[in-house]
């Protein structure tokens, strides 16, 4: 019995496929679980023509997506990080961040998209793939900055506020806990 697939099944063929089967396989397989179509010629034009449609569709899409990308490749991050002295990060700088980032600018981009090894845990500038296609990659610049001293102070100042604690009695009370 001719089919044509209508999805990749592995060891039978690829979407798009006109492939000869067993009638029972067809029967009892591909048709019921609608992986395939009976390959008369109605349904060989209707199956081309969606195709030809989704090709349309899929050029459309892929070339917005490629002019969003150069406008995300524009953009350049600064992120504020507590680091040492040698350079290094207290924590670190995850596609999270890079998300709220680029949320902040205006570009709403799933974390799952932008493509980090591992997270970043240096000072310095880092080059941060996005990938919005399989085919389309935009490419931001993050710059990743040491937190001064005051920042410092001011940042741990609205956490010791945001607990309704004054900062000596905060660090009376990390002392205490740390002789316990």
């Amino acid at each position: 019995m001719k089919v044509i697939l209508k999805e990749h099944i592995e060891g039978v063929g690829h979407l798009g496929d006109v492939l000869e089967v067993s009638a029972g396989f067809a029967r009892n397989f591909l048709l019921p679980r609608k992986k395939a179509l009976e390959a008369s010629s109605r349904n060989v034009k209707e199956f081309e023509h969606a195709t030809r449609v989704m090709a349309e569709k899929a050029k459309k899409e892929k070339i917005e997506l490629e002019a969003h990308a150069k406008k995300i490749s524009a953009v350049s991050l600064t992120i504020t990080m507590k680091a040492g002295k040698d350079g290094k990060l207290f924590g670190s700088v995850t596609s999270k961040d890079i998300e709220q980032g680029l949320a902040d600018k205006g570009f709403t981009i799933d974390r799952r998209k932008i493509q980090l090894a591992q997270p970043i845990k240096a000072l310095g500038t880092v080059a941060v793939p996005i990938k919005l296609h399989r085919d389309v990659t935009a490419t931001v610049s993050l710059e990743v900055v040491k937190l001064q001293e005051e920042e410092t102070a001011a940042h741990d100042a609205s956490e010791a506020s945001e607990t309704h604690e004054k900062p000596e009695k905060k660090a009376k009370k990390e002392k205490k806990s740390k002789g316990e």
